[in-house]
């Protein structure tokens, strides 16, 4: 099964979270309410230095992600 790379979801339990499920590597759940990210993945100490380059683009990539299919609602 094919799977768009960023997934939007919400949970009546977090009514403040917003979250945006990244589904390729590096797997991992933003949380646009607090900003936290929970990593999907084990990663070994040698990868940090590469994956934290990488994690900002990649946060910024989930929330541009979330601002265009806002944008597609209002329209």
């Amino acid at each position: 099964m094919d799977f768009p790379k960023f997934l939007l979801g919400d949970n009546t339990d977090y009514p403040d979270a917003i979250f945006i499920v990244h589904t390729e590597f590096p797997r991992f759940i933003l949380n646009l309410g607090n900003d936290e990210v929970e990593w999907l993945e084990d990663f070994e100490p040698a990868d940090e230095k590469e994956l934290e380059a990488e994690a900002e683009s990649l946060i910024q990539q989930a929330t541009d992600f979330y601002d265009r299919e806002i944008s597609r609602y209002e329209d």
